[in-house]
């Protein structure tokens, strides 16, 4: 087991480990964890009753936070023709077709974020290996393929999130910074907890939110009674 340092055993101390708290605590005590001397990310976590094994238990989809990430997202828009045009100028960081898939097969990363027209999809489909295992294949059902290049990539720079449920069956998303008011994270928490829900399989049986937890990039996590978020996020 790693050994923790004395900032996070000291921070630690404000969370007690054994308890789960209600939403309203654990959104009020997040603040309190914070540590670190860079602009930490709130971070939702959470364990759901599925078995990602199965296709008709897999929970992919997006959410728009109200109030962003607070992150300054990175796009690629691997596009053709006039497209290019359009991608650059509704934000993207990069955007154009072969130039762009030679110089990823050649090792370059430093996107956070692709997104592309379903022309290109055949020809980004050699880049699985590369993509794929990052978490950045573009894929339908993460909003990242479209025809409306433009609206997608200010959707995603405006605080858009993609999420996909992990082989353990949890499911991890940025909700905000910790420099952002207590109401915007509440906000983010009920959006983004709220279409999570809404995604449930029909093939998912028993208790849906089986763990939920709110945490800061460096700080503890904080057990969220996921009976109680999801009356919280109801209201």
């Amino acid at each position: 087991m790693a050994k923790r340092g004395k900032r996070y055993n000291d921070i630690s101390q404000k969370v007690d480990k054994m308890k789960v708290y209600t939403p309203e605590e654990a959104l009020e005590l997040v603040f309190d964890t914070k540590s670190a001397k860079f602009v930490e990310t709130v971070e939702l976590a959470v364990r759901l009753g599925v078995d990602p094994r199965h296709a008709d238990q897999q929970v992919r989809g997006t959410v728009s936070l109200p109030n962003g990430t607070g992150k300054t997202v990175r796009i690629l828009a691997i596009t053709s023709g006039e497209n290019i045009d359009k991608a650059l100028a509704a934000g993207a960081d990069f955007a154009g077709d072969d130039e762009y898939i030679n110089k990823i097969q050649n090792g370059w990363l430093d996107f956070d974020l692709v997104i592309a027209t379903p022309d290109m999809m055949p020809k980004l489909g050699r880049l699985g290996r590369i993509l794929g295992t990052k978490g950045l294949m573009p894929n339908p059902k993460s909003g990242t393929v479209t025809t409306n290049i433009e609206q997608t990539i200010q959707e995603f720079k405006k605080g858009k999130v993609a999420f996909k449920v992990d082989k353990l069956g949890s499911i991890h998303l940025p909700i905000g910074k910790v420099d952002f008011t207590k109401e915007a994270i509440v906000e983010n928490f009920k959006v983004a907890l709220d279409q999570i829900i809404k995604l449930k399989p029909a093939a998912s049986k028993g208790q849906y939110l089986r763990t939920v937890a709110i945490s800061l990039t460096m700080g503890p996590g904080i057990k969220v009674d996921p009976l109680l978020a999801g009356a919280f996020v109801a209201k």
